[in-house]
């Protein structure tokens, strides 16, 4: 049997005519591809506006300043997620303070949040990075009411979940990223994630002013709108410090096809995990379900006892099972400026457990039985 990654891409004949044909066009970059990807998306999500970037880290990184985050400034994140999730607040120069994660969905916790937010005076923080960690979407409703109460801002961390939603107190259906309780939604396009670029994001809002922010700060902050007719067609003006963080049009093309591929995709994600709950029900705990919620499900995770046994038992199964995340406040970076004495305990037992199965569309069910079976087989001894 051949190995088997945690994560991978699945490039189809219709992905590769489409970045042919981008090739072969005039051209590779800031052309029509790009507005057509951002457009789609858009769409697909159901917000207003998408801003195409080279990464999500990018999109982060513009998020928060396009929501005017200044030095100093405190946002409140989960620990348990990839670091660009607190690093974008370091960019600009803020403060990153983590609240604790729910102990069965592994999402950052409302109630930790809460606590901490109202643990501080008024105006103590700024905003809010909630993460859709593994796919299952933050029910973003309560904390647009938390943030609400003491005006503060939201960014959804949704690069592990297109595809997925919640349904909120009014029998409402809200996709990740749609923009309709964050101000602000940040997708990936990395390889493993459920559309591959190669490498790119995408930010969405249903702001027109934020919109404008985030495509001038993707830009070096550099516009040809409202010129005098006095200029010639050369013109331009860089009216504030932005940042090269443009997708291609042979990426965006790319991101097109992949796209529109991604229901089938999640649907079969879903299968995927049906078939692990099942097999290790009562046997193994799994990230729960929250009433409402569709997990997009980048990730299918679990926890055990003997992680480090288990995961180095399925290398030798060929098996390439991985670990998501390491604490954040664990990291050297934020050891070293004073982050390491956080008291995140449901962050930290969770990392002692946790280990990422594989979870892809092309994954094949003969696949999934092997992995099924050398997991059960190393945690009944």
């Amino acid at each position: 049997m051949r190995a088997i990654p945690y994560g991978r891409q699945h490039i189809d004949e219709k992905d590769i005519d489409a970045v042919v044909s981008t090739l072969k066009a005039d051209f590779l970059t800031q052309g029509p591809k790009v507005k057509e990807f951002e457009d789609k998306f858009a769409e697909y999500v159901g917000a207003k506006y998408a801003v195409a970037v080279n990464n999500a880290t990018s999109g982060l990184h513009i998020a928060v300043s396009a929501l005017g985050l200044k030095p100093g400034e405190r946002v409140i994140t989960t620990p348990i997620t990839f670091a660009a999730s607190a690093n974008c607040v370091r960019f600009v120069g803020g403060e990153v303070w983590f609240a604790d994660i729910d102990p069965d969905t592994y999402l950052l916790s409302l109630e930790s949040t809460k606590k901490l937010i109202e643990s501080k005076p008024k105006g103590f923080f700024k905003g809010i990075i909630p993460v859709d960690f593994a796919g299952l979407p933050v029910n973003l409703e309560k904390f647009r009411e938390l943030a609400n109460a003491h005006n503060l801002w939201v960014i959804e961390d949704a690069c592990h979940a297109p595809g997925g939603y919640f349904i909120d107190s009014k029998g409402d259906k809200h996709m990740c990223g749609n923009a309709n309780y964050a101000n602000i939604g940040v997708f990936s396009f990395h390889p493993v994630k459920h559309i591959a670029c190669g490498e790119g994001g995408m930010v969405t809002t249903n702001s027109e002013a934020l919109y404008k922010k985030l495509a001038s700060l993707r830009t070096h902050g550099i516009t040809k709108d409202n010129m005098s007719e006095n200029h010639g067609g050369w013109f331009y003006e860089m009216q504030e410090l932005g940042y090269n963080y443009r997708l291609t049009d042979i990426q965006s093309a790319l991101g097109i096809t992949q796209l529109a591929k991604n229901n089938k995709g999640v649907a079969r994600r879903n299968e995927i995990a049906n078939t692990y709950k099942k097999a290790f029900k009562g046997k193994i705990k799994y990230q729960d379900l929250p009433k409402g919620a569709y997990n997009a499900h980048h990730l299918f995770v679990i926890e055990v006892e003997d992680r480090k046994g288990l995961y180095d038992f399925l290398r030798t199964q060929h098996i390439y099972a991985q670990i998501h995340y390491i604490p954040v406040h664990k990291l050297p970076y934020y050891k070293d400026i004073g982050y390491e004495s956080a008291a995140l305990r449901n962050s930290e037992t969770y990392y002692s457990k946790c280990i990422s199965l594989p979870m892809y569309p092309s994954l094949t069910d003969e696949e999934q039985g092997f992995v099924i079976e050398k997991v059960l087989s190393f945690v009944n001894g």
